[in-house]
């Protein structure tokens, strides 16, 4: 083989396996259930919190100790995220069916100043009546918040004073009967697709 063919396969072969790796990074995944954390490692997601329930009742991550917690963060004036969020976890609870009775699926608020327990309760009567929704002080919204890297910025305002909006992550995370971290799920994951994650770790 001449020198000139060698080295135009050679360059041909680069191009190719450029090619592949270039298709891995811009085709779009699914959004299923993505672990962050090495077997044998703990991640560094989630953590103790202490937080006032729909009820008014002050709860910690430790009362849901023996069930899997399944959050998502949003508030309740959020115009389509959330409720579509919020809708894929209620029909993902009823497709997993006696199974959800070992989840806490838990929805803690990013605007504190708005949804109080009497907001959150009435707002999370439009979705599965097993939806726990959380408040607190802006600083223990904080502190959980930074717990589990969720970004959340007030925007301008779009009418009367008080009237905003809230950019925010939207991910649901999925931790352990422990409290540890067990994976998430992208925002976007069908109903189907989060039951199935689900289902693999019960």
């Amino acid at each position: 083989m001449s020198m000139r063919l060698r080295l135009i396969l050679i360059v041909s072969a680069f191009f190719a396996l450029g090619a592949y790796v270039a298709t891995l990074w811009l085709v779009p995944q699914p959004p299923v259930l993505r672990a962050m954390v090495v077997p044998g490692s703990k991640a560094l997601v989630g953590g103790p919190f202490t937080l006032t329930d729909k009820t008014g009742k002050r709860v910690s991550d430790k009362d849901f100790r023996g069930r899997y917690m399944l959050i998502f963060f949003g508030y309740t004036f959020c115009p389509d995220v959330c409720p579509t969020g919020l809708q894929t976890i209620s029909a993902a609870l009823a497709r997993l069916g006696p199974r959800a009775v070992k989840m806490a699926p838990i929805f803690i608020t990013l605007d504190p100043e708005r949804d109080t327990p009497q907001v959150l309760a009435d707002y999370l009567s439009n979705f599965d009546p097993r939806l726990i929704g959380l408040t607190g002080s802006p600083e223990e919204i904080a502190a959980v918040a930074k717990a589990y890297h969720v970004y959340h910025a007030k925007v301008a305002e779009t009418g009367s004073p008080g009237d905003y909006l809230l950019d925010h992550s939207a991910i649901y995370f999925l931790m352990d009967e422990k409290g540890d971290y067990a994976g998430h799920f992208a925002y976007g994951v069908s109903p189907d697709e989060l039951a199935r994650g689900i289902a693999r770790l019960l």
